[in-house]
This record gives structure tokens, sequence and C-alpha cells, in this order.
């Protein structure tokens, strides 16, 4: 009889190392808590004299490309662009913090209920929540925007509504499922109220999916709060927004002057994809299946 080989653990293994969606990870979040510094300390800094005020404009230079005295240059309209960049990631954070915890808050009750209880109620809610799906979040926040107007909350709460759909599917679609478990007929049969089950035994149980549509709605957030502020719809003009600037560096882009549109871009996109990447990675995390199969890929 032939023995059978057993095979030597490999130490350097995905159980060893980090996983490739481990890695990138922990990229996005060392670049998602840079920005959360950034928007923290940026006032300590103006305060310390180190950043020019970006709500003021100078009247002289314009249109100055980066230099020692200004690192990303100046605008058409003589504000300093380092600065402009810098605070209007305290703009976005705001913004999309207050959208997506809105967009949690409504959404997650409301699956919670609309599960549990069923009947007339959740066909009404699941019919509401997928026609709103069903708009294009964009156009659903442009429109919104123009009957609440600007300001940090107004914004926030334009972009909340395309969200919150996703909360509710999800957590709805979980809750239907749980509610059938043995611990559920266990604690309906020993009296336990509806808001005992739904706080304490259903929540928990379907909680598990909300950080991961928290993060990647957050990294949509900011760029549909920048294309409200492309299409001046956002924040007041004053007040530093990524979008915003944008929008005003496209009228200086056929002159050469390409560093007013550069700076706000990048720093747009590279937290957008440091906040993707957070989204993913606990995906994989909360997903057995996905982290098993991205095992695989390790070289």
């Amino acid at each position: 009889m032939t023995a059978t080989k057993r095979k030597l653990p490999n130490i350097f293994s995905s159980a060893a190392r980090p996983s490739i969606s481990q890695r990138l990870m922990l990229i996005g979040l060392v670049m998602s808590l840079f920005f959360l510094l950034i928007a923290l300390f940026g006032s300590v800094f103006q305060g310390w004299g180190w950043l020019q005020n970006p709500s003021e404009s100078l009247s002289n230079p314009i249109h100055e490309p980066p230099s020692i005295s200004h690192f990303f240059g100046t605008s058409q309209q003589g504000y300093d662009v380092f600065s402009r960049t810098l605070f209007g990631t305290q703009a976005a954070l705001q913004v999309v913090i207050l959208a997506t915890v809105l967009s949690v808050v409504i959404g997650v009750p409301l699956g919670l209920v609309s599960g549990y209880i069923g009947g007339r109620l959740d066909r009404i809610l699941l019919f509401l929540m997928d026609t709103i799906y069903t708009l294009p979040g964009l156009l659903l926040s442009v429109t919104l925007a123009f009957v609440v107007g600007r300001g940090i909350l107004n914004a926030a709460i334009a972009i909340s509504i395309a969200y919150i759909p996703q909360y509710y599917r999800v957590v709805r679609n979980h809750t239907v499922s749980v509610k059938t478990e043995l611990f559920i007929e266990a604690a309906q049969s020993m009296g336990a109220s509806t808001w005992r089950i739904l706080s304490r035994y259903l929540f928990l149980n379907v909680i598990a999916s909300v950080p991961v549509l928290f993060t990647l709605n957050a990294a949509d957030a900011i760029l549909t709060l920048g294309g409200l502020g492309f299409l001046g719809l956002g924040l007041p003009e004053q007040v530093p927004e990524w979008g915003h600037d944008l929008r005003q560096a496209l009228e200086a882009l056929p002159t050469g002057i390409w560093w007013t549109a550069l700076f706000p871009g990048l720093a747009m996109t590279l937290m957008v994809v440091g906040l993707s990447l957070v989204g993913e990675g606990l995906n994989d995390f909360i997903n057995p299946r996905l982290r098993k199969e991205n095992s695989n890929f390790v070289p």
C-alpha cells in the first residue's frame, strides 16, 4: 500500500503573509488616513501661517505656475491652489460623512422593519426603494440639489437619497433570510417584543455588509460632490471644493494653465481610490469565499 505523501505547510503561503487584497486594503487605509489628517490639521497649519487663506484671492500674482512661494501655483481668480486643494479635503469629508451616515440611519432601520414585518409595508417600501434605485445617482442628486440649494448639509442630503435604497435592499434581504432561523423563532415563542428582536437578534446578524457599502458609497459620494460642484450646485463659491475648482480651471486649460486642474483632480482621484481599496478589502475580509479565491493568486 502506497503511503500518502503529506504536504508540509509553506511558511510563505497566504496564511503567513498578507494576501493581495490585504496589501491593497492597507494602501487604501494609509491613503484615507492621509486625507483625514489633512482635513483635521489643515486649519492648524493656516493658524501657524503656513497656508494661505483659501477663500481670499490674491491681488498678485495670478496664473503663476508652481513655485516656492505657491507650491501648486495660483488660479485665474487669484486663489492659492495648494490651499484650495488641501482645504477642499475638509469639505469633501464633511459632505461624505454626513451623506453616508444619513443613508445608513435611514436605510438600515427601514430594511430591518420591512424585512421582518413583511406584508403591505414591505411591498410599499420595496416598490419605493426600487424606484429610487433605478434612477441614476448623479442625476437624482442634481435634481435634489436644485430643490434644497447649496451648502454642506444640503449637498449631503441630495447625495444621501441615492444611497438609501442600497442599505435598505441589503439589510432587508438579510433580514428575510435570518428571521426564519430557530433562534428568532425561540425569541418569538418566549414573548420577546418586535423592538427587542430587531435590535438584539436581527441587527447584529444583518449588519456585516454595511461597512463595505459605507466605504464604497463614501468614494462614490466624493465623485458626486465633485459633479455637483462642477455644475455649480454643490457648495458656495468661496468654500474650497474640488469640483468647483475644476470647473473654474476648465476655462484656463486652453491657455496652457494646467496646474489649476491637475492638483484638485489628482486629490479627488487619490481619495476615491483609497476609499475604494478599503471597501474592496473589507468585502474580501467579510466574505471568506472571496478571500480563499484571492489567496490563490498570491505570487
